[in-house]
């Protein structure tokens, strides 16, 4: 029984461990593209070179072979070079049909659109691209069957350049379809059309002359086009969650605010004695302060700058300050709630001049 116990705890160990290892290597895995250089070789090409004669008399076979590099998985460069025979005639005159050979270096840049539009993927197994290039076209001279119709006995004699060797140059597009057929190799199609002056063909059209290519071959990549990089997958989110205990805070009412209170004790000039009329403010101050025992006092006295100098109007002020603090004193309030001060007439708090004649208290 007790071996029973034994080898179970080990299968649920194990089985625990193994879990374990198995969420330790959750993720996914991303493509890295990786620069590269391939050969192209297209041994099965048919041309048309645009012309007068009927199209299948100027049907003619080419190939073509490149070296290249994919610098991204969208933008790559190669070196082309095209070759073998082109044909040129007469419309509704087979017996004035020639061909004529040359080969055609060219540097293309390309462009990879499922890269560009769907993103990279080397598992793809068609991709479709387009490319555009210039280059030299390096026409043979005219063979006989051209030499022959440049003769002045041929009735087409004017239309007809010198029979020389050329060097033309010409641009070119393209479009091309690759199938993956491994990692290395892949078969595709490719049709470009070029772009040369009037003297290729040999005749004068007064016109550009061109021709299109239907090209069949291989691709072969060199090296590696790609590595993985694992990517797991992020940890998840841990929440903790916390016991939340309510209690219930009795908060005491806030205290009523009270507003201060400010009264303006006018004295006559060169007076600081308080007058009657002027008692009912002094009384207000002291019932304010009954009423609120924390409340406290600021008294300051002031004389009007129209009249005397500073010596005079320092002690005026000073004078109505302390005739305030003394009723005060005299109704009862403690001189710890009193504060005084003065300003002479350097500052005047009222714009009429006869006004500055006060002291200005305000309790709170």
């Amino acid at each position: 029984m007790k071996m029973k116990k034994v080898i179970l705890s080990c299968l649920m160990l194990a089985g625990f461990l193994s879990a374990s290892a198995q969420e330790e290597q959750k993720g996914t895995t991303e493509y890295v593209f990786a620069p590269h250089w391939y050969v192209q070789l297209q041994p099965v090409g048919v041309q048309h070179t645009i012309g007068e004669a009927d199209f299948g008399d100027l049907l003619s076979y080419n190939v073509q072979a490149a070296i290249g590099r994919q610098f991204t998985p969208v933008i790559g460069a190669r070196l082309a070079l095209n070759a073998w025979q082109s044909k040129g005639g007469v419309k509704d005159h087979s017996e004035y049909n020639y061909k004529f050979n040359y080969f055609a270096p060219s540097i293309d840049l390309t462009f990879n659109l499922s890269n560009a539009i769907a993103g990279f993927n080397p598992n793809r197994v068609a991709n479709f691209g387009v490319f555009v290039g210039a280059g030299v076209n390096f026409r043979s001279a005219g063979n006989d069957d051209v030499v022959s119709m440049a003769k002045p006995t041929n009735p087409y004699y004017n239309q007809w350049y010198d029979t020389d060797s050329k060097a033309l140059f010409f641009g070119q597009a393209g479009v091309t379809v690759d199938f993956k057929v491994s990692d290395a190799v892949n078969v595709g199609l490719e049709l470009n059309g070029n772009l040369l002056s009037d003297k290729y063909n040999f005749k004068n059209s007064s016109n550009p002359d061109s021709y299109i290519n239907l090209l069949a071959g291989v691709k072969i990549n060199l090296g590696k086009t790609y590595s993985t990089r694992f990517v797991p997958a992020p940890e998840p989110e841990i929440r903790y969650v916390e016991k939340v205990v309510e209690k219930v805070v009795e908060v005491p009412a806030a205290a009523p605010v009270v507003e201060p209170l400010r009264r303006d004790i006018f004295f006559e000039i060169n007076k600081t004695v308080i007058r009657d009329s002027e008692a009912q403010k002094v009384k207000d101050i002291v019932d304010y302060l009954n009423a609120h025992q924390t409340a406290k006092v600021m008294i300051t006295g002031y004389a009007d700058a129209g009249t005397g100098n500073d010596r005079i109007n320092d002690r005026l002020a000073a004078g109505r300050a302390a005739a305030v603090v003394k009723a005060l004193k005299e109704q009862g309030i403690p001189e710890g709630r009193i504060g005084y001060d003065s300003k002479g007439s350097r500052v005047q708090p009222f714009a009429d001049n006869d006004s500055n004649r006060v002291s200005i208290c305000i309790a709170e």
